[in-house]
């Protein structure tokens, strides 16, 4: 009985010894066919993935934990994160957490430059030119100097504490107390309804973005875009991710 055991043991040792022996010539016959991060290294898969766009790389993170190591790794992502971000009016502040991968600062980067929904970071963190609109009273487009291509546009500004103000000497600033406020209302399924800034009482702004992450305040008769600010340090807007 434990004669006839031990022949099955060595039976099932050996055809395990001689399966991963096909498999192993297999492999060198036929590197081509096996997973091409164990046939060609992370070193070259690296290289060939430097080829890919940025949505392909990233599909290629859920292939397995081999083509995640290399599809993840810094040196891939920091190039296209730079890339992104390139010609861009403003760059997020979360792209300042340095605990975070490449890979997840190019997702949240990419999440923030669709955000319309505007926060008292983004308002306080950029100036802003000012400009009225055609359906302005001609009194007010007269003091307007980018109406009368006497000068640039005026600039306004936003305060952490809800102030709002102008540059000395503007022709349009009355020197009166000004304040703003952000208001947002949601729906049951977390949709946002309604999303406007507000100007003391004056008619609200809804809030939009452009392509470059810029933003704009408007109503019929005023507009107020961002100013491009990319090279400024410590970046802008929010630090943690706003849907």
């Amino acid at each position: 009985m434990a004669e006839r055991e031990r022949k099955r043991k060595r039976a099932a040792e050996e055809w395990e010894r001689r399966k991963r022996g096909r498999k192993r010539e297999k492999e060198r016959q036929v590197g081509w066919a096996s997973d091409p991060v164990e046939a060609l290294g992370e070193d070259v898969m690296g290289r060939v993935m430097e080829f890919l766009d940025a949505r392909s790389v990233a599909r290629c993170t859920a292939v397995s934990c081999a083509w995640r190591g290399v599809a993840a790794d810094n040196r891939l992502w920091a190039p296209m994160c730079t890339e992104l971000m390139a010609g861009k009016a403003h760059i997020p502040r979360l792209t300042s957490i340095r605990t975070g991968s490449k890979l997840s600062t190019y997702s949240m980067v990419i999440m923030d430059g669709k955000r319309s929904r505007i926060t008292k970071e983004d308002l306080c963190d950029h100036a802003w030119e000012y400009r009225f609109t055609i359906a302005a009273p001609d009194y007010w487009r007269n003091l307007d100097p980018s109406w009368k291509h006497t000068g640039p546009p005026m600039r306004r500004y936003f305060h952490p504490d809800g102030y709002h103000s102008a540059d000395p000497h503007d022709a349009v600033w009355g020197g009166h107390e000004c304040t703003y406020t952000v208001i947002t209302s949601f729906v049951d399924d977390g949709q946002i309804r309604e999303h406007y800034v507000r100007i003391n009482r004056w008619p609200p702004m809804k809030v939009s973005r452009k392509d470059d992450w810029s933003w704009e305040l408007s109503n019929h008769l005023y507009r107020y875009n961002s100013i491009p600010d990319s090279h400024r340090k410590g970046c802008t807007g929010p630090l943690f991710p706003v849907w």
